[in-house]
């Protein structure tokens, strides 16, 4: 099942996807918490502005270095056991939606990832319960302005800012995620091209991992890290984000134009 959120000028609502990624059928309430009801009313998707399909009501959690390659081509080693840090939940945008580059960044890298989406309240999961704790899966562009990250010493800022976390186009609730193909690309040009398949820590060791931490609510979105092919962004490009199973997203970097 796909479920997605948008808008058509009025509030935001919530639908279910058709598997062609055409047709949306209006549902009533929030399907983190209540019932899936349908109104009646349907809409095609290009008729639409599809929102965000999840904001975290309390946060996101990144993994860093979890695909070797990527952990290669940054100059860094592979962290034994999963390592986290904390975006906050302002920083989530929807499809299409600008990304802001703030005037005093100077390095920008876009980085396709699977996320996953917590469907209740828990703690302490081991890890032959984390499915019985997902929702679903969506698409995320881990965004990361490489100069603060460099120069902070940790990433808060690097990867926190608003919009600096593009998620959608939708959440898909059933689905193998134990190959799945994750490409971006930049204006057309294709610049990742790698797969689930090769992740360090899998999803269950991840969701583990950090609810042994955190506790973790409905809605909070851990993004399991990116493969190869990581690179720099500027205002005025593109950037298109795919996981296969799910579908894609893209969006415009812009300058933050502050008087």
């Amino acid at each position: 099942m796909r479920i997605c959120r948008f808008i058509t000028g009025d509030d935001p609502r919530f639908g279910l996807v058709d598997g062609a990624g055409e047709k949306i059928a209006e549902i009533s309430g929030d399907p983190l918490y209540t019932r899936i009801e349908l109104t009646g009313a349907t809409h095609l998707v290009e008729d639409v502005r599809l929102l965000a399909p999840v904001i975290p009501r309390s946060k996101v959690i990144g993994i860093g270095r979890n695909y070797a390659d990527h952990a290669k081509e940054m100059g860094n080693e592979v962290p034994e056991e999963p390592l986290m840090f904390l975006i906050p939940n302002t920083s989530v945008c929807g499809p299409d939606d600008p990304v802001v580059i703030p005037d005093f960044v100077t390095e920008v890298s876009y980085e396709a990832e699977l996320a996953v989406v917590i469907g209740r309240m828990c703690k302490d999961v081991a890890p032959e319960d984390a499915r019985s704790v997902i929702f679903g899966y969506t698409v995320a562009n881990d965004v990361t302005a490489r100069d603060l990250q460099r120069g902070d010493g940790q990433w808060a800022r690097a990867k926190g800012m608003d919009t600096f976390t593009p998620v959608g186009p939708w959440v898909e609730t059933d689905l193998d995620i134990a190959d799945l193909r994750i490409t971006s690309s930049v204006d057309g040009e294709p610049r990742q091209d790698g797969t689930t398949a090769d992740m360090v820590h899998g999803v269950a060791e991840l969701i583990a991992h950090a609810s042994r931490a955190f506790t973790l609510l409905p809605g909070d979105l851990i993004l399991t890290g990116t493969p190869a092919g990581v690179g720099e962004i500027v205002a005025g490009q593109r950037c298109e984000v795919a996981v296969e199973g799910i579908g894609s997203m893209s969006n415009p970097f812009v300058a933050d134009e502050q008087d």
